[in-house]
């Protein structure tokens, strides 16, 4: 009989050995092939260790199927891969599909149907989208327009527990894609554009049941602030900022919600997320920074308690919201690896911070700016330029970036063999005229017109490839349209991202050289992803179906002679119409 006092040691030196096999052999690990988040992994990264489909041979890559998606509406959402089965869901009604990749030929296994709310759709902002799901513990977790939160059994598609979170009487709609942590899942409002107040909730992944909620508004109890909160900078430090930076009562419809991704580091066990816009967007009728609006927090995920929080753009007077991805990496800064953020902001600028800290250590545009003059690395303050803050009564031209800014939405992804990160995003600039607006529940809380117009070249959309530590753009594609799709790095060196006119361009993820692109039946602004099938082989994957607020012209057949329709977006995107019609399609690339 072997001695006790020996099992455990080996057990646990065999483990080592089988773990440091896996991650020597990289296939061993059948993980590596499969996408079961939206960003795939909690960092945020985006980017697939698959290396078959590289830079000698994607321009060989072939349509391996398509399936329809049966919805003709902006589709921002990622696919899911797990074992053999891929899951997509879909824009409103939310469709959920459980594709056999045994067959690759787009075999359904099965499909769920929400039934959402009919009437979430008259609520919702920027289109009807859906930035995907998320799979844990034998389960795809969705959200839909109408404010729910549903797990689904991932063999069969029964439904196995469904959350209501918000009430689209107010404005309050879902669009984020979840995340799990551990036993959680983490969702966030949308509703900005109505006076809702932001919040991110915490849900049992086993029953659904809420666990905590944090608003992005209102006093400290509520915002979930206690004893541990230690933010860097003074300004955002002191008793119920979260009341006293309003006037009034306006934090009551304050906005901050928080629909961007979310991130976790295990290592700090922290989870990073963003908060939207201000409400109303007309700056002057909110005086003050309007805490905790446009900025970031360091949570606990089990309790939700805020560690630290940063505000990218206090007093937000040009609806730059602060919910773009923060990418989790580390970084040789100053003589030492630190563990840093990676946040490309709206308001132009890609920040670098001590993700333990919120501590801001670069801030460099990658846009052209004119409503701002930098970034104090000192104080972190934004440093506005008061020329171009609106005011009532008069029209504010060349606003550089515009509202959606110079990265709205669409995810970034990082490659650690480059050191890069690679970013689509637009060069737009805007005209501007405030009026003041009541508040009325369930209709829009604005009061700006906008006008949005090509930026400097002419060119409305680019996809650059950042390096955080030279802070500096390594290479730049320009597009004639923004660049509203995700981006997907490989480990084949090769990084993908789609074009509002239908165009799937793969490109050198070292010199930006395009190497293969694919004219699907309607514009990109899916979330490219990448897995390994059943076969052995790599696959890219991606939804085509243009909308979003960029292609709200086309999917909200908006009347484009009328300007200011999609809040000034459709000034800038009239021919967009004479280049792509509405679709719904699931593309599956491989090589033959």
């Amino acid at each position: 009989m072997p001695r006790r006092d020996l099992v455990k040691p080996w057990k646990a030196m065999l483990a080592a050995v089988g773990v440091a096999l896996a991650q020597l052999a990289g296939a061993a690990d059948p993980a590596d092939g499969e996408w079961p988040s939206a960003a795939r992994d909690p960092a945020n990264t985006r980017f697939s260790p698959l290396a078959e489909i590289g830079t000698g041979n994607v321009a060989n890559l072939r349509l391996a199927f398509t399936f329809p998606l049966g919805v003709e509406r902006g589709q921002e959402a990622a696919p899911l891969v797990i074992g053999d089965t891929m899951y997509v869901v879909t824009a409103f009604p939310n469709y959920v599909y459980a594709l056999d990749l045994t067959k690759n030929d787009g075999s359904l296994r099965w499909s769920f149907d929400p039934k959402p709310d009919p009437n979430a759709r008259g609520v919702a902002c920027c289109d009807l989208v859906n930035r995907g799901a998320a799979y844990a513990d034998g389960r795809v977790i969705i959200n839909t327009l109408d404010a729910h939160t549903i797990a689904l059994d991932a063999k069969t598609g029964r439904e196995l527990w469904r959350t209501r979170l918000g009430d689209i009487n107010i404005g309050e709609t879902v669009t984020m894609a979840p995340l799990v942590v551990r036993d959680k899942v983490l969702v966030g409002n949308s509703g900005g554009e109505m006076g809702v107040r932001g919040w991110i909730s915490a849900l049992d992944v086993a029953s659904g049941r809420m666990l905590w909620r944090a608003y992005s508004t209102g006093p400290d109890k509520d915002v979930l602030i206690g004893p541990n909160f230690k933010p860097f900078y003074p300004q955002d430090r002191g008793k119920d900022l979260g009341v006293a930076t309003w006037p009034g009562g306006a934090w009551k419809l304050g906005g901050g919600n928080v629909w961007g991704f979310v991130s976790y580091d295990p290592a700090l066990d922290l989870v990073f997320h963003g908060t939207g816009n201000p409400g109303p967007w007309n700056p002057e009728q909110r005086p003050g920074s309007n805490h905790w609006t446009a900025g970031v927090f360091a949570r606990r995920p089990d309790t939700g308690e805020a560690v630290w929080y940063y505000q990218w753009s206090p007093h937000d007077l040009h609806d730059y919201d602060g919910v773009n991805e923060n990418v989790l990496v580390d970084l040789p800064i100053g003589g030492r690896t630190r563990q840093v953020l990676v946040h490309p902001d709206r308001n132009g600028y890609i920040y670098v911070l001590d993700r333990a800290t919120g501590q801001v250590l670069s801030a460099d545009a990658f846009v052209p700016i004119t409503t701002t003059k930098g970034v104090d690395l000192r104080t972190g303050r934004l440093i506005y330029n008061p020329d171009k803050e609106p005011r009532a009564g008069r029209v504010v031209r060349n606003i550089c970036p515009t509202s959606p800014g110079g990265k709205d939405w669409q995810p970034s992804a990082w490659s650690p063999r480059t050191r890069l990160l690679y970013v689509p995003h637009q060069n737009l600039c805007q005209d501007t005229e405030t009026f003041e607006v009541s508040y009325i529940a369930g209709t829009p809380y604005v009061g700006v017109d906008n006008k949005m117009n090509p930026g400097p070249g002419g060119n409305r959309g680019e996809f650059s490839a950042w390096d955080p530590v030279a802070r500096r753009k390594a290479w730049s594609i320009k597009e004639n349209f923004p660049v509203w799709s995700g981006a997907l790095a490989t480990a084949g060196d090769v990084v993908f991202y789609g074009t509002m006119e239908g165009w799937f361009k793969a490109v050198d993820a070292k010199t930006g050289k395009q190497l293969w692109q694919f004219k699907t039946a309607s514009g990109i602004i899916g979330q490219p992803v990448s897995y390994r099938g059943p076969d052995g082989k790599q696959y890219i994957a991606v939804l085509s179906g243009v909308g979003g607020w960029a292609g709200a012209v086309v999917s909200g057949a908006l009347d484009v002679r009328d300007g200011s329709a999609a809040m000034g977006f459709a000034n800038a995107m009239k021919d967009l119409p004479q280049h792509t019609t509405k679709g719904g399609t699931l593309y599956v690339f491989a090589l033959p």
